[in-house]
């Protein structure tokens, strides 16, 4: 039964019970506004968790002073204030030609030091969170922690390079991007190089479970995900990626068998907010755009920074109606995690300023949390099970890695 049908049982059993004691007026549902109110106040009193806001990656190409409100992207410091946001990762996002150039490792320091620069630059509102101690500390100090991810694998050549980005402040690593790299398979990859985890990948699975760092599923073939679920012993997450159940067939997102391992492990999905994750049309539309984008490229022998690549992109946009999701859509996937694991096992993955232009009615930028909440109040969760949602259970999720570390690292002493 979904939590919804449960919330209408009660209720009906509840005004059972009422009418046998004779007559009674039934309690009148929350106002619209007071459950807005309370939308608004419970996303500034808990612990708001996003693993994959794509900001380090957005300034490379242009810098902008995030410190204060912006005229682009998703994220600034203001907008993540009204919004209650509290712990967004920051993705290092390293793009699978950084394999081909040898540039992976240096492109990740390099957005590493952009990160740390946040804090240096305006250390009264940002914070490098290592720990979810430290992003605990920061929220009752008043700053908003910045805990990084690593999206891509590609810069970890030897497991010493898990030690050095570990000790830069990396505390989980998405195993592959856009294609199969040294490590695993990728899920957009046509042709699968290891048929899961290489005998490389597999080290790096125990070795970040001695360190302490979560591994991300997101991205990676089926094979690498159900290889990394008999090795890992420590949870894992999947940081953006939505269900599958809701667009069938598209390996990128996680499917109800999944979402089981996952829980069955005490991991956590958390929710990707692009309309091409949520809805099944918008994600035909995406592929078909990408498939037409690869065309012209290759056609013309460009590279996707000519400025004919940009015109393509613009040109095609304008003659395509793009097909948005809803706030609705958000936490209709939400309730799917639910139904099919627990509220112990689900979060926020946005992926702003990662996803472009394919955002949601109702979320556009990072001030938006409060209209999820507010959705999750109109169907019924508590302040307890929002609280889990927001950030309770990625941080839960995050305690349990440290402390299997911590056990290995003393075996091992």
């Amino acid at each position: 039964m979904s939590r919804r049908a449960v919330v209408v049982a009660a209720a009906i059993a509840v005004a059972a019970v009422a009418c046998t004691g004779g007559p009674s007026e039934p309690a009148p549902a929350p106002a619209v506004d007071d459950l807005r109110s309370r939308a608004e106040r419970l996303a500034h009193e808990v612990i708001i968790v996003d693993t994959h806001v794509d900001v380090p990656y957005r300034l490379q190409e242009e810098m902008e002073d995030i410190s204060v409100r912006t005229a682009k992207g998703d994220f600034d410091y203001p907008r993540a204030r009204d919004g209650g946001l509290d712990a967004p990762f920051m993705s290092i996002y390293i793009p699978a030609s950084y394999q081909e150039n040898g540039r992976a490792r240096e492109l990740a320091d390099e957005l590493i030091d952009m990160v740390e620069g946040f804090e240096r630059n305006a250390p009264e509102k940002f914070a490098v969170a290592r720990s979810p101690q430290e992003v605990r500390r920061h929220f009752e100090e008043g700053r908003i922690a910045l805990p990084m991810g690593m999206e891509n694998g590609a810069p970890i050549e030897t497991l010493q390079d898990l030690a050095h980005f570990f000790d830069r402040g990396i505390r989980y690593i998405t195993l592959t991007h856009s294609e199969n790299n040294r490590i695993c398979d990728s899920s957009y990859a046509t042709e699968r190089q290891w048929q899961g985890l290489s005998d490389f990948g597999k080290q790096v699975v125990a070795e970040m479970n001695r360190l302490g760092i979560m591994i991300d599923v997101s991205h990676v073939s089926d094979d690498t995900f159900d290889q990394v679920m008999e090795l890992s012993g420590a949870p894992v997450i999947a940081s953006h990626s939505s269900c599958r159940f809701f667009t069938p067939g598209w390996e990128r997102n996680v499917d109800d068998r999944m979402i089981q391992a996952l829980a069955e492990r005490g991991g956590v999905v958390q929710i990707n907010f692009g309309s091409a994750f949520l809805l099944d049309t918008a994600q035909k539309q995406s592929t078909d755009f990408w498939s037409a984008y690869a065309a012209f490229l290759r056609d013309n022998g460009i590279e996707p920074a000519d400025a004919r690549a940009k015109q393509f992109r613009n040109d095609y946009w304008q003659e395509h109606e793009r097909i948005y999701a809803d706030v609705t859509d958000v936490v209709d996937h939400i309730e799917h995690v639910i139904d099919v694991a627990s509220i112990d096992h689900i979060g926020f993955g946005s992926d702003f300023d990662g996803v472009g232009d394919s955002l949601p009615t109702g979320l556009k930028d990072v001030s938006a949390y409060p209209n999820i909440i507010h959705e999750l109040l109109k169907r019924g969760y508590s302040d307890e099970d929002i609280a889990k949602i927001c950030g309770g259970n990625l941080l839960r999720v995050w305690d349990a890695v440290e402390n299997l570390a911590r056990q290995l690292q003393g075996a091992g002493s």
